[in-house]
């Protein structure tokens, strides 16, 4: 009796221990990196918003696990010389408050960032999506029609795949991973962990230099956003899966970009039925294994916006 009480003890001093370092580091961090834009109120929960430039308003969406500061990186200083820039956290992620305590689906997510939107004035824009904002970009052309002026996909999501969600999803979805295993992760994984798993996303291609300390690395491994990324995650195929059938209703212009070598978001699977489902879509393959075209492929991500401008006449 005596080792279990001294083993209760061991495990309750190392659970205090890991609440104090997930909050100590979560506090040091939102420090560092405190919000760049302004929160917009939709039904009573805080959307974070960076608006800047002048122009025909554009609306970027962020994809799995990052946050706005993905854009800030180097694109909306550019587009804004030339467009209203609006770039959004998604529900749950960076600064944006989570719709529910069991996630947010695409449908969901897009009428919250919809609303936002109108709230800063952006009645029609041309709205960019990548990876999965590009499933979220894609949820909204599907369920508000009459919201975006033209849409285009940067390595999106699109349709159901056939691989599973993976061992680290499945454990963080899960009540025990979001309850024991997120708190460990946020109060003891180092900073050349996080960083490494960032320059996953980008393999075999290099990160871009600086990227890691721009994005923040420990603003992706707090507990509110591990949490809902990995519950957004979790509801991805099923949702991809009902609102795919609808794609043939989009009417606003779609430019398509996308790697052909692209293992994270396949090309075959995404980019190649999605541009033949959509009528008059364009697709732009790149010859490159990249899933962040945006920062590897600038150019030929600004010029689809700027094609996707043209086309819904706004250019």
């Amino acid at each position: 009796m005596r080792i279990l009480a001294v083993l209760v003890l061991l495990l309750a001093g190392f659970a205090a221990l890991t609440l104090w370092r997930a909050a100590r580091n979560e506090a040091a961090t939102e420090r560092a990196y405190p919000p760049s834009g302004q929160f917009i109120e939709v039904d009573g929960q805080r959307v974070h918003a960076l608006v800047q430039g002048e122009g025909p308003d554009l609306v970027l969406i962020h994809g799995s696990s990052g946050n706005l500061r993905d854009f800030t990186y180097d694109m909306v200083g550019p587009l804004s010389e030339r467009y209203r820039v609006i770039a959004f956290d998604r529900p749950g992620l960076g600064y944006s408050d989570p719709i529910s305590p069991e996630g947010a689906s695409l449908s969901e997510q897009a009428a919250v960032l919809v609303a936002a939107a109108r709230q800063l004035g952006a009645e029609r824009p041309i709205v960019l999506g990548q990876s999965l904002g590009g499933a979220v970009a894609l949820a909204w052309a599907v369920e508000h029609p009459d919201s975006l002026s033209a849409l285009v996909t940067v390595s999106g999501v699109a349709y159901p795949w056939d691989t599973g969600l993976g061992l680290y999803y499945t454990v963080l979805a899960s009540w025990p991973g979001r309850t024991f295993v997120i708190p460990l992760i946020t109060a003891w994984i180092s900073e050349a962990q996080i960083e490494g798993a960032i320059a996953d996303v980008y393999a075999p291609l290099p990160m871009p230099e600086g990227y890691a300390d721009h994005l923040g690395p420990r603003m992706i491994v707090r507990r509110g956003p591990l949490r809902a990324n990995a519950l957004q995650r979790r509801g991805l195929l099923d949702w991809v899966t009902a609102q795919a059938p609808r794609y043939g209703d989009i009417s606003v212009p779609v430019e398509i970009v996308h790697g052909r070598e692209d293992t994270t978001v396949a090309y075959r699977i995404h980019a190649i039925p999605l541009s033949e489902a959509v009528p008059g879509a364009n697709l732009t393959p790149l010859e490159t294994p990249s899933h962040m075209p945006h920062h590897t492929h600038f150019d030929t991500v600004i010029d689809a916006i700027d094609r996707a401008a043209a086309r819904a006449g706004l250019r």
